[in-house]
C-alpha cells in the first residue's frame, strides 16, 4: 500500500523544489571548497587528516565533491595521516584500469 501524505498546493504551480546544489552548504564543506579552490598549480598539495571516527572513503568522497563545486580536477592519494589532495596532472593521472583496445593495421 502506498503512503499518502497531504502537500502544499504550490507544487502544481511548476516551481521546482531547489535543488542540492542550491541549498546552503554545510559549514564542513564549504571549508573543503574553499581550500580546495586556492590550488591553483602542481606545487600546491594538501593533507587532510582524518578525525577519530571519520571513515577514510567518506573523507575522500566528500573531498572529491568539494573540488567539483570548486571547479578543481584534483589528484587525491593516501597519506599516512589521511589524504594529500593536489592539483592534477598527466603524471598524477591514474594507469590503473583497461588498456586501450589496438586497432588493426590497415593496408
Amino acid at each position: 500500500m502506498p503512503t499518502i501524505r497531504a502537500v502544499d498546493a504550490d507544487v502544481f504551480l511548476g516551481k521546482p523544489a531547489p535543488s542540492r546544489s542550491a541549498r546552503d552548504l554545510d559549514p564542513e564543506l564549504a571549508l573543503m571548497v574553499s581550500k580546495i579552490s586556492t590550488i591553483t598549480d602542481a606545487s600546491v598539495v594538501y593533507e587532510v587528516s582524518l578525525e577519530p571516527g571519520e571513515k577514510a572513503a567518506t573523507v575522500r568522497v566528500r573531498l572529491l565533491r568539494a573540488a567539483r563545486l570548486a571547479g578543481v580536477d584534483v589528484a587525491v592519494r593516501k597519506s599516512p595521516k589521511g589524504w594529500y589532495v593536489g592539483l592534477m596532472t598527466p603524471e598524477r593521472r591514474s594507469k590503473a584500469g583497461r588498456k586501450p583496445a589496438q586497432r588493426p593495421a590497415t593496408t
